[in-house]
């Protein structure tokens, strides 16, 4: 088992070596997706982050048990515990019931990240198959002391809690400004500090999502799900919280509040957070009008981009750039990346078309040593993905006979590429299998080949020309003619 991981924990601000609870068990819990709308690119970044953590933990040896929430009730428009319910305004919006906007928003997020070759989560609790955990809980944090009811609603006391608890572990803010900063208690308002937040709301009659309480009919607070089903599939402690950076100031805080005034302890030990998107140098938003949603991007549909990007080409531009980075989308920077990725599959294609030799030029075993020491270090992929253009250097040289390469050290080779590329990045070749594409041209090399034998190099030439500008590069060789992709 690899015990030598590092990675940068949000609560101590520092890398920490990874030490898990138990020896070789990992308990994960990945704030999921809010099922009101399309998933973002910014939600796609975070899960497919998060989702090379999950493969790199399992390759370094630990079972890991991957907990990412589905979250279908609860969640106001302003996150404060006001405006209007997201997911009744799109039901209302579309003429839809609230759960058939579920069930719409929450396929659709599985198709892309599908798309995405991501593995799914071991489990995918969604919130309001867990009510009666969240109110179980809050009976808990009022028994406690933390919490209080005012007609039909229920808040967390955050003063009370901030004498015992230091309430902006997380994020190291001063509890003064944030005081300072928060608008002052109206004259109608309930709660009785200006940091308090619901745990359970009170639901008026037009409410579609509703339950009944021991305060009433309602439904639970945002924060109050993640707390409830974290607890329940991993524990009162467990191993790593992650989510988007922008979670960490309010609902990861109040998170680990409602945990500890439940449980008395601090429930994860490493908190991990992705970092947010621009494009070209301005931060994604639909407000400044360039944020775009994984289907915009894959088919070109939006003015901001020049033309599609398929789905491995995005997930290894974003795979190039650390997760804790700021990542700038560009319609260079994704040319770049589409341009490196068919490199490295083309590299990889001819890994079987290999001629091994007795004499060996290259050291296989420093280099996979390498690739664990770039992921050791925080998941660093962009240092791994240097690495492995190493690695198509070597195929390269091999297959050009500037080099010999041995059947073990080719089979150390095969073994690499498959263990970082597939399994731990999570790539694919999107044209892999294409057993229809691999037989139309090896007929056009065939019809080539004669026309060379007849010495009819126009047509040859032609067919070369023509190849290449469709992205294909044929190598003549001893052996024949082979192709790859340009």
């Amino acid at each position: 088992m690899n015990t030598g991981i590092q990675l940068y924990n949000t609560l101590s601000r520092k890398k920490e070596l990874f030490q898990p609870l138990n020896a070789s068990n990992v308990g994960m819990y990945v704030c999921g997706p809010t099922v009101y709308s399309d998933v973002h690119l910014g939600n796609c970044r975070t899960f497919i982050s998060f989702d090379l953590i999950f493969r790199y933990l399992k390759y370094a040896g630990y079972k890991v048990r991957y907990v990412r929430n589905i979250t279908d009730a609860g969640h106001l428009e302003g996150d404060r515990d006001e405006g209007d319910d997201k997911f009744a305004k799109r039901a209302k919006l579309e003429q839809l019931e609230p759960m058939e906007i579920v069930q719409k928003y929450t396929l659709g997020f599985h198709d892309v990240l599908r798309m995405f070759n991501t593995l799914p989560p071991s489990i995918e609790p969604t919130a309001t198959g867990h009510i009666i955990e969240q109110i179980e809980m809050i009976k808990v944090i009022i028994a406690n002391g933390y919490g209080y009811e005012v007609d039909g609603n229920v808040y967390f006391d955050v003063e009370k809690y901030s004498k015992e608890y230091n309430y902006t572990i997380l994020t190291n803010r001063n509890l003064e400004d944030m005081l300072n900063n928060t608008r002052e208690l109206g004259g109608q308002d309930e709660k009785r500090g200006r940091l308090d937040f619901a745990l359970w709301i009170k639901a008026k009659p037009e409410t579609l999502m509703q339950w009944q309480s021991p305060w009433g009919m309602g439904f639970p607070g945002w924060h109050i799900e993640c707390s409830a089903m974290s607890a329940k599939y991993l524990g009162a402690e467990f191993d790593i919280h992650g989510g988007g950076m922008d979670l960490a100031a309010t609902h990861h805080t109040n998170e680990i509040a409602q945990s500890e005034a439940c449980s008395h302890k601090q429930p994860a030990r490493y908190w991990m957070h992705t970092n947010m998107l621009t494009v070209n140098g301005t931060r994604m938003s639909k407000s400044a009008g360039n944020g775009f949603l994984p289907l915009e991007l894959f088919t070109g549909d939006h003015p901001l981009l020049k033309k599609g990007f398929s789905p491995m080409t995005v997930k290894f531009f974003m795979l190039q750039a650390h997760y804790r980075s700021t990542l700038d989308f560009s319609n260079e920077a994704l040319d770049a990346s589409e341009k490196g990725f068919r490199r490295l599959m083309a590299a990889i294609g001819l890994l079987d078309k290999l001629t091994v030799s007795e004499q060996n030029d290259f050291d296989i075993d420093a280099l996979k040593e390498k690739c664990i020491h770039a992921m050791n270090d925080d998941f660093n992929s962009p240092i791994l993905i240097a690495e492995l253009f190493e690695a198509v250097r070597i195929i390269n040289t091999v297959y050009d006979g500037k080099g010999k390469i041995s059947a073990e050290a080719l089979e150390k080779l095969k073994q690499l590429v498959n263990d970082f590329v597939f399994d731990i990045l999570g790539l694919k070749d999107e044209d892999a299998g294409g057993n229809d594409l691999n037989g139309v041209l090896d007929m056009v090399i065939n019809l080539r080949t004669e026309a060379k034998a007849n010495k009819d190099y126009a047509t040859s030439d032609r067919i070369r020309i023509g190849l290449q500008e469709l992205g294909i590069q044929l190598k003549d060789g001893k052996e024949g003619t082979t192709w790859s992709k340009a």
